[in-house]
């Protein structure tokens, strides 16, 4: 079916990606070019770019929250802004002055002592965070900073035989997440996968199809394998956008991304779950929200998304390539 139509009737911002992913025009298209000013001029996104300004801004004390200036951030990454457009130099510079000695970027956390923190505001990462703050960079435009290298470089180092597990920066002391210290973490697995995608060097490496198969067996083995008490089941199955935590739509946008995994036939049966989420008309509809995004086109239940469907469709496309 073609979306194209549907989907270009939409806000500014699912028209300028819906063009370069679905329909496979060239950045420099005037109306590519177009539908990329607009989405710059749109008072959401302009509000969400105003509400980085600063950053950090509240502390971060669960990363399924989101709402949170993180969250935010990855999703103006995702829609395609970058460096030089205007409110984002600023944006990014703050981001850069707080780089860890270990080398990936800090946010403001407070981990409670009885979870092994020292109670306070402070500035730490977590492997659920530090690779998504990566990826923003990455994906705006700072790929070839050194810091940012560097911050992939001490994170992919983390990688062990069954994946990346629960890792955190020496500020959090003794914090880890509910599970075995030797089980891999799924939500950073995914995070990881999420910043080596856009990274053509990490893209078809070792430590990529190491993650992506910690990820698909946790798929084909959904029932019993629970790690750090990350389920496959009914919410995972949700429809959900943005994407921002542990679920289906989530995974097969990132998995997808990864030419090696294309063919794989546990990545084809959880796109097959999506697929039959559709309607008659090709489109899906959000199964569940996020409360913090109500205002925006992916905040309701009532009618089909044309931003969801943008991202089921792109990994259905490229699953079909």
């Amino acid at each position: 079916m073609d979306l194209a139509p549907w989907l270009l009737e939409g806000p500014p911002w699912v028209r300028y990606r819906a063009r370069l992913d679905l329909a496979g025009q060239p950045p420099d298209a005037p109306e590519v070019q177009s539908d990329r000013a607009a989405m710059l001029a749109d008072p959401q996104v302009r509000g969400l770019l105003a509400g980085l300004a600063a950053w950090p801004g509240p502390v971060l004390t669960s990363h399924k929250s989101a709402g949170h200036p993180l969250h935010r951030l990855v999703f103006l990454a995702d829609l395609g802004l970058r460096a030089g457009d205007p409110g984002v130099d600023e944006v990014l510079e703050r981001i850069l002055a707080h780089q860890s000695a270990q080398g990936p970027f800090q946010v403001l956390m407070n981990i409670p002592t009885h979870f092994g923190g020292s109670g306070r505001d402070e500035w730490a990462w977590a492997l659920c965070d530090a690779p998504l703050l990566l990826y923003a960079l990455a994906q705006m435009g700072l790929a070839a900073d050194g810091r940012v290298q560097a911050g992939v470089d001490y994170l992919a180092g983390l990688l062990r035989a069954n994946g990346w597990p629960c890792a955190v920066s020496p500020e959090m002391g003794r914090f880890r997440g509910p599970g075995r210290k030797d089980d891999p973490c799924p939500y950073a697995n995914l995070a990881m996968l999420k910043l080596l995608a856009v990274l053509p060097a990490w893209r078809d490496g070792p430590a990529a199809r190491t993650g992506g198969e910690v990820l698909l067996d946790l798929w084909a083995r959904s029932r019993d394998a629970h790690p750090y008490l990350f389920y496959m089941g009914t919410d995972f199955r949700k429809l959900k956008a943005p994407l921002v935590w542990y679920d289906l739509a989530h995974l097969l946008d990132v998995l997808s991304a990864f030419p090696a995994l294309r063919r794989d036939d546990r990545l084809h049966e959880m796109a097959a779950v999506a697929a039959a989420k559709a309607d008659a008309a090709g489109r899906w509809t959000l199964e569940s929200i996020w409360k913090a995004w109500s205002d925006w086109e992916f905040g309701q239940k009532k009618a089909p998304s044309r931003w969801l469907t943008l991202l089921v469709a792109r990994s259905l496309r490229r699953l079909a390539a």
